[in-house]
């Protein structure tokens, strides 16, 4: 074996954490497929239903999608047409009912082509993602709330500051739907070894750190769980009777409650 090349290296204490990554939740993949137009609705509806990654979205073809499922066969990353990440990554993936509806109404309004690019630009080459996220997706969730226009387009001639509108959901990036998709698989029931087959990753290690995040609501409902079906420790401690105090009475039976003495006899 060869020596080592990383020797003497050593990881800094003062480097910043790495940052938890983020996953969709259905309800917020329903309130973005409500506010995105076309093609980009449809797009996203790739990556959170499918779970496909960004440039196996860009390189997705029309003869690949028969028989209710997409054939991953090729990846576009910068302009670079590829094989998919991994050879597990070229396997087959189930369209669902909601996904596939999407997909015909978008192919009649390409003219219903049968190959090609499923998203194509003018040119009818593959579409850019990020040409959609910077044209279409961010101009549409970062909306001015008092206006409703993009960041930067605000009406100037009303006297108002430029805020996002709150209502509208965050965008995280594509793959925060990828990550989503195994999230929302989980907490529906589905099994890792099954997420990690949809996911098409190479093992099931990554699914479960990576791609299966735990929502508070999860943590919360899985603890009250557990404590349903734990019996008490203890059982609930027993009140000690303690004896009603003793009346004093005079030698004639009245009571006497202020005298904690005896009574003298009376002769």
């Amino acid at each position: 074996m060869g020596e080592n090349p990383a020797r003497d290296t050593a990881i800094n204490p003062a480097a910043a954490e790495a940052q938890e990554t983020y996953a969709y939740t259905l309800e917020e993949v329903q309130s973005i497929l409500a506010h995105l137009p076309e093609p980009a609705a449809t797009a996203f509806a790739v990556a959170a239903y499918m779970g496909l990654r960004h440039g196996e979205i860009q390189g997705l073809l029309w003869e690949n999608y028969r028989g209710g499922e997409i054939h991953v066969t090729q990846s576009i990353w910068n302009g670079r047409l590829g094989a998919p990440k991994t050879r597990k990554g070229r396997a087959p993936v189930p369209v669902i009912r909601q996904l596939a509806e999407r997909l015909e109404m978008h192919r009649l309004r390409c003219g219903n082509p049968q190959a090609g690019p499923i998203f194509a630009n003018a040119s009818r080459k593959a579409l850019s993602l990020g040409s959609i996220v910077n044209r279409v997706i961010l101009p549409t969730l970062n909306r001015c709330e008092t206006c409703h226009k993009p960041e930067g387009e605000c009406d100037q001639k009303t006297a108002h500051e430029y805020k996002r509108d709150a209502a509208l959901p965050e965008w995280h990036g594509w793959h925060a739907a990828r990550r989503g998709l195994g999230s929302n698989l989980y907490r529906l029931g589905v099994p890792d070894m099954v997420i990690q087959r949809i996911l098409r990753h190479a093992n099931v290690n990554t699914t479960a750190t990576y791609y299966i995040k735990t929502a508070a609501d999860d943590v919360r409902n899985a603890m009250s769980k557990l404590e349903q079906n734990i019996p008490s420790a203890t059982p609930a401690p027993e009140i000690a009777r303690v004896p009603a105090p003793k009346i004093l009475r005079d030698t004639f039976g009245t009571p006497n409650l202020h005298s904690t003495a005896v009574p003298a006899t009376v002769n």
